[in-house]
């Protein structure tokens, strides 16, 4: 018998179903909520930007970051799925994964996926259905998973 994991995952939540049969029905086993992504950054910011002087005279100008919060933000959620992913992976609990995801929210998985993880892949989704009941989710995929 094949276990076949999918994610359905966007920067607020993920969802973690399986199925027993490449054309079998879904079922949730677990789903991860990051509240901070509906937050305004200036609500999970407390600090303002570092100020640094001029190179050539007096003034003065606030330095800014190089990701800013809201991504940090999305990188660190996308890590937290990957390490569930990952446990799952390790302790053999499926022999397939198929990933669902929003757009930028599906670059973050890939960037933060071993290699290990990454040869699992069998599908790939850029749609966001993290709010879908598991049939309808399933209707969506292919046949055959």
């Amino acid at each position: 018998m094949t276990e076949i994991w999918v994610v359905s995952a966007n920067d607020r939540r993920a969802r973690i179903l399986r199925t027993d049969s490449r054309t079998g029905p879904l079922t949730e086993i677990a789903d991860l909520v990051h509240p901070i992504a509906r937050m305004k950054e200036s609500e999970f910011v407390t600090d303002r930007p570092g100020r640094s002087f001029d190179s050539l005279g007096k003034g003065r100008h606030a330095m800014s970051s190089q990701v800013d919060a809201k991504r940090q933000e999305e990188i660190r959620f996308a890590k937290e799925v990957i390490d569930r992913l990952e446990q799952g992976r390790t302790s053999g609990a499926f022999e397939r994964l198929a990933v669902v995801a929003s757009p930028a929210f599906l670059g973050h998985l890939r960037d933060t996926m071993s290699a290990a993880l990454r040869t699992k892949v069998v599908l790939e989704l850029d749609k966001d259905y993290t709010a879908l009941p598991a049939d309808e989710l399933r209707a969506l995929l292919p046949e055959r998973l």
